[in-house]
């Protein structure tokens, strides 16, 4: 029960930050920070028992007919990264209070960076490739969102992200297919037991570029490295923590989970080394050319990424063991860094080391802590930074797919780390030596230099100790090497090459550092190209080819948008008719008397609708016609849908109403050589659809999985209705996505909204003016009797839903209705105006989620069906009222967006 815990207390922390940032300000900070360390001290309870060997593992069932479940898994590897994914979240949280200011949105970034650090968690702890997937992809979410924080300039960089790591999402996700096909599961258990199984399919070697390429986006490799710096417009403690603890180390994970399964594989190698090193060193590069302490730090991170990402392609139990031990020492100097840079910028104003210098004279406290963190990035004794640099230089040496690969990859190993002593000798330099540049600066509080001062302190001291850390990092390394022996990792291993190699590249970097200015203009004249630039040219590319693509159906003509579908039609059904078997007889009459009655009503209101130059008549005979369609469908015995025709009828004409009302628009009658055409291309699409609905509906008994469903509904949901249980019970999962998407449309109008209110309030209230009252006595009355019976009917058809005609979207549809009726007919004074949307699709969404879900303790699937005392069904009556209150909050939502009413007034103006 470790993983599940320590999953639900990260989000449960996530949930109560943005309360606790309205009680306590940026101090809530304080109690995250403490409750993200106790986590971490409960995970590591478990540390004796993994190190033995032991895998622990929780989960329920979630979809039990695929196969796959909520899984959790946790061993060496998970137990490292989770203690540093909490560990560095920890730090980053007692550092925020005294960096954010009061104008930050707190309760926002507080809630997602812990909401990181749980998705993070049940990333590293998922055991089946589908939750894997899903937590990888609520990351590249959740960065997206952390990054947007930083305002209106960080769209842009944010956008490019965004893109770049959800392509690796759509790799990784054809990854997860093609290797859940091979191993027969999508358990990471089954997948890890017999690598071989994996190995031997056909479907290896795409998935495993799948994989890389998923790695490769998510850790900015070569060559989609420029999203990561430009990344760097969030605020530092985000770049703090998505650098050094959550989404940049999500592809290095990923690597490492699966090299049981690639690491026989020559080609896994012959791509990893080349790629990871070619990385390190233009990283490299480019943080030396940088004057800004943050993007020197930020290509950085790419370099040290791309080393992790070499190492683990040679595969070695030595290799690894050094991979898994650089993660860890990289998470420390890489968090103290970014916090301390980010205390220079609110210090000094600035992280241009062209403008910094001397600031050890006044901030001592942070030159010694910025020394010791790079002195630790640069590989230098006896920090840990030197010992994880000299068993990856031991590790480069073994690799051996190529001829001479060892050496080659060694060496180049020494130039990224010569150029990262360099750049961390400037970064020490620029800020700290020379002449102090601005005087009346002082040292921050020790409230602020205290997070980063222990993660500092942390690298110092635990280089001499490294053996402390012997125990996890070992089992970590088996995890990734089973049967392997274990690497003892020590401070002084005695002379060997990698001293050699170490001593290479203090000489190489000092060299780089002296003659800086010389290296500074050599890099200057070097060509480097950019590839935010190109992903910006190929963007817009992508966009004006869909422009051009959907330009006909963006064409204000409605000619022009129906001209394609309306004469594609009869040429379908002409090939249609051609290629058709013979048809089968119906098992029943064709018509009855009444269906007739329902064709004139049709033809008439078509007749009228194509003939009247007036707006209002032509949406009356419109709506007509989808009444008379409703009757018709009523009368072949489908009342649900039926229902949902009629209130979509209502309302759409609410909907026309609202944008048309006043315009006095009048319909032109087209010239008459366009009207035969035009009249021809309709009946002949009209007559194909009509022929296509007689060849196609009533031929065939039900279909086997309609029979089942007919058979099986009432025992299996306790329901009659067959139409709601298919939506609530059979097809749970797809209608909480639908209402998803629901919500998130109305999430989209809210935004809209609240654009046009600022700007559009002095012009409402001058158009009240000239409007005129638009509601009567009689609709007023009306709606006072009117309404709460349609209310109450709503009620009823969402009790009765599972058994009768009804259910969630219709009974919506009936209280949308009323609400938008209440809201056409008063001005200022029902209650109804002073509904918010927010709440109503929130609390909807959150009701049918925690309704699917609150059987998972019980070890049942999503959304199996919970019953009262008495036989009352539950779990289905409130899964659809989350359905209700998020269709109710769209209406509500929508009417506010079409209407032009501010938040506090009314659909048609106020006179206040």
């Amino acid at each position: 029960m470790i993983p599940l815990v320590t999953l639900g207390g990260a989000v449960a922390l996530a949930l109560l930050a943005p309360v606790l940032a309205r009680l306590l300000g940026r101090n809530a900070g304080y109690p995250l920070a403490a409750g993200l360390a106790a986590l971490a001290v409960y995970a590591n309870t478990a540390a004796g028992d993994v190190v033995r060997g032991e895998v622990l593992t929780a989960g329920v069932s979630w979809m039990p007919s695929l196969g796959i479940s909520f899984g959790l898994r946790m061993d060496g590897l998970s137990l490292l990264f989770v203690t540093i994914v909490l560990g560095v979240c920890a730090l980053v949280m007692a550092y925020c209070p005294r960096y954010l200011e009061s104008y930050y949105p707190i309760g926002t970034v507080y809630g997602l960076l812990t909401g990181f650090a749980a998705a993070m968690i049940g990333l590293v702890t998922a055991n089946d490739l589908v939750l894997l997937y899903v937590f990888w992809e609520l990351t590249t979410v959740l960065s997206f969102l952390l990054v947007n924080t930083a305002g209106p300039a960080a769209a842009l960089p944010a956008g490019r992200a965004l893109v770049v790591t959800a392509m690796g999402g759509f790799a990784l996700l054809g990854a997860v297919v093609m290797i859940g096909v091979a191993a027969g599961s999508t358990s990471l258990d089954v997948v890890l037991a017999d690598p071989g199984a994996v190995l031997a399919s056909p479907l290896a070697p795409p998935a495993g570029a799948l994989l890389i390429l998923a790695a490769a986006t998510k850790s900015a490799q070569l060559p989609f490295t420029f999203w990561l710096p430009g990344a760097m417009v969030a605020m530092t403690p985000i770049s703090a923590y998505l650098h050094a603890a959550t989404m940049v180390k999500a592809g290095i994970y990923l690597l490492m989970r699966f090299t049981p399964v690639y690491v026989p594989s020559v080609a896994w190698s012959a791509v990893l080394v080349p790629l990871g090193l070619a990385t390190a060193v233009v990283g490299a590069v480019l943080a030396l050319r940088e004057h800004d302490l943050k993007a020197v730090l930020a290509h950085s991170t790419v370099s040290q990424l791309g080393l992790l990402t070499a190492a683990i392609g040679v595969g070695t139990s030595y290799a690894l063991s050094a991979a898994v031990l650089h993660t860890f020492a990289h998470a420390l100097f890489k968090a103290t860094l970014f916090m301390l840079v980010g205390i220079i910028d609110k210090e000094a104003g600035s992280r241009d080391v062209r403008e910094l210098g001397g600031l050890r004279k006044v901030m001592p406290v942070t030159a010694a802590l910025t020394g010791v963190a790079a002195l630790s990035m640069a590989g230098v004794p006896p920090l840990l930074g030197f010992v994880s640099k000299e068993n990856l230089y031991e590790g480069f040496l073994e690799a051996d797919f190529a001829p001479g690969a060892g050496p080659v990859a060694a060496a180049v190993a020494v130039v990224a780390s010569a150029l990262t002593f360099a750049y961390s000798a400037r970064i020490v330099h620029g800020a700290f030596g020379g002449r102090l540049s601005q005087p009346g600066l002082y040292e921050p509080s020790w409230a602020f230099l205290a997070p980063a001062a222990v993660a500092a302190v942390l690298g110092l001291v635990l280089g001499p100790a490294v053996r402390v850390l012997n125990p996890l990092t070992d089992r970590a390394a088996r995890d990734l090497d089973p049967g392997s022996e274990p690497v003892t990792f020590v401070l002084w291993p005695g002379f060997g090459t990698a001293l050699v190699l170490s001593v290479l590249t203090v000489a190489g970097g000092y060299a780089l550092f002296h003659w800086r200015d010389r290296v500074d203009r050599a890099l200057e004249r070097l060509p480097v190209p950019d590839g935010a630039a190109v992903f910006d040219r190929i963007r817009a590319g992508v966009l004006a080819l869909g422009a051009r693509v959907g330009r006909p159906d963006t064409d204000p003509s409605p000619a022009a948008v129906l001209a394609r579908p309306v004469l594609a039609l009869p040429v379908l059904a002409v090939a249609a008719g051609v290629a058709l078997p013979a048809l089968p007889p119906f098992p029943a009459p064709v018509t009855r008397p009444l269906d007739w009655v329902v064709v004139v009503l049709v033809l008439a209101t078509v007749a009228g609708a194509v003939t009247t130059r007036s707006v209002t008549a032509a949406l009356a005979l419109t709506g007509f016609g989808g009444l008379a369609t409703a009757l018709w469908l009523l009368l072949a015995g489908a009342p649900d849908v039926a229902m949902t025709l009629l209130l979509v009828e209502v309302l759409t004409t609410v909907v026309a109403v609202l944008v048309l009302r006043g315009r006095g628009i009048r319909l032109h009658r087209p010239a008459r050589w366009r009207r035969a055409p035009a009249a021809v291309a309709a009946l002949a699409a009209g007559l194909s659809l009509g022929a296509a609905t007689f060849v196609l509906t009533g031929r065939r008994e039900p279909s086997p999985v309609g029979g089942y469903l007919l058979d099986t509904a009432e025992t299996a949901t306790g329901g009659t209705n067959v139409v709601n249980t298919i939506l609530v019970d059979f097809r749970g999962m797809d209608t909480f996505g639908e209402a998803v998407v629901v919500g998130a449309a109305a999430l989209g109008l809210l935004v809209l909204i609240r654009r046009g209110e600022a700007g559009a309030e002095g012009s409402t209230r001058r158009r009240v003016a000239t409007d005129g009252p638009a509601d009567t006595i009689v609709m007023r009355v009306a709606s006072r009797v009117l309404a709460p019976l349609m209310l109450v009917m709503s009620l009823f058809l969402l009790w009765r839903g599972h058994d009768e005609p009804g259910g969630g979207f219709i009974s919506s549809l009936v209280g949308g209705v009323a609400i938008v009726f209440l809201r056409l007919a008063h001005r200022g004074d029902a209650w109804a105006l002073r509904l918010r949307p927010e709440p109503l699709v929130g609390s909807g969404l959150l009701l049918s989620l925690l309704t699917g879900i609150a059987v998972y303790p019980l070890g049942l699937p999503f959304l199996t069906p919970v019953y009262l005392p008495g036989g009352v069904l539950l779990s289905s009556f409130v899964f659809d009222l989350g359905i209700y209150l998020m269709v109710v909050g769209l209406i509500v939502a929508a009417t506010d967006r079409i209407g032009g009413r501010a938040r506090t007034g009314s659909l048609l103006g106020s006179s206040r």
